[in-house]
């Protein structure tokens, strides 16, 4: 029996009641709610329903914040929807311990994984499911670390083996100094990963040309860098970020050298969807305050960006009438 939740397509044994579902899943039914072909399911009534083939359903659940500019403003991905526009990343924290702490604290609903060989000499060591829950966030595994496209390609068949998931973030570099993107590489390896079923967000330089081409080969967001990984330097490029933003109609997410909030809240007034970050929250000398400053640094910069700013005067222009001066 096949049926959809949240999106994705499943597979399970009938006959099979929502509480089964759930269980399958491995939700607690008293955290979570439940709409079966747009219809809510009142929780009481979850031993009895049956699920049938073709099914669609809807779980959501309660998150430590994360919401945008409206109850009806949200971040839309491959047809999936999010109310957090802060992806972050989930390496160079301390311990798997901070991570989940600071993925809590910003808010995030997608984390991006990379893809390394298990410890065999110590399959008992941790891992980061054991913290930061892929029933609970977006796995979006990652190419961080591939100089040519079939690494990429290779990389990512991988993810989609161990974890069955298709929405992934390509990244090809092009020397170890800049981490910047190798174009034509990461053009290859998007079209390959395209025509093998893969939903592609993808790591670009901040040329509005290359953004257009990869929208037309098939990708699902475009992810123009506005420093080099790591920097920490800021949007040097906002003229280029904006002129992406302009020439696609995907989603546009700055991706890298954001290093304090203001960053994060002038990528999105320049109209972007959103951003990815990591070494700004786990760089940081309290990631955990870090996490909560970009979350609220990206829902002011939202919020500022559909309010509209006031436009630049060469001159002065008193806020306080001038009629009935005494």
């Amino acid at each position: 029996m096949q049926v959809t939740i949240n999106g994705e397509q499943r597979a399970f044994a009938a006959p099979l009641s929502v509480a089964q579902l759930l269980a399958e899943i491995g939700l607690d039914p008293s955290k979570v709610a439940v709409e079966r072909n747009r219809e809510i399911v009142p929780r009481s009534t979850y031993r009895e329903q049956a699920v049938d083939d073709g099914d669609q359903f809807e779980i959501v659940h309660f998150i430590g914040g994360g919401a945008g500019a409206g109850t009806d403003d949200c971040l839309e991905v491959a047809g999936r929807k999010y109310w957090s526009r802060l992806l972050v990343g989930t390496g160079k924290y301390k311990d798997f311990e901070e991570t989940k702490l600071a993925i809590e604290a910003s808010g995030a609903e997608i984390v991006t994984v990379a893809v390394r060989r298990v410890n065999i000499s110590d399959p008992n060591q941790p891992m980061l499911v054991d913290y930061v829950d892929p029933k609970v966030y977006t796995y979006l595994p990652n190419t961080a670390g591939c100089f040519t496209a079939d690494d990429a390609v290779r990389t990512l068949r991988l993810a989609r083996e161990a974890g069955g998931w298709n929405l992934v973030k390509l990244e090809v570099l092009g020397d170890q100094k800049t981490l910047y993107p190798n174009m034509p590489e990461t053009l290859a390896a998007a079209e390959t990963l395209v025509a093998d079923g893969f939903e592609v967000m993808v790591y670009c330089s901040d040329d509005p040309i290359a953004a257009k081409r990869l929208e037309d080969l098939g990708c699902v967001a475009i992810m123009p860098l506005g420093s080099l990984i790591g920097s920490g330097l800021g949007i040097l490029n906002p003229i280029n970020v904006r002129l992406i933003k302009e020439s696609v109609s995907l989603p546009v997410l700055v991706d890298a050298g954001v290093g304090a909030a203001s960053d994060a809240a002038v990528a999105m007034e320049l109209g972007c969807d959103g951003v990815l970050m990591n070494t700004a929250i786990a760089g940081a000398g309290d990631p955990i305050r870090m996490a909560k400053a970009m979350k609220l640094a990206i829902e002011a910069g939202r919020l500022s960006y559909l309010a509209g700013r006031m436009p630049k005067k060469l001159y002065a222009d008193p806020s306080s009438p001038l009629a009935g001066l005494i």
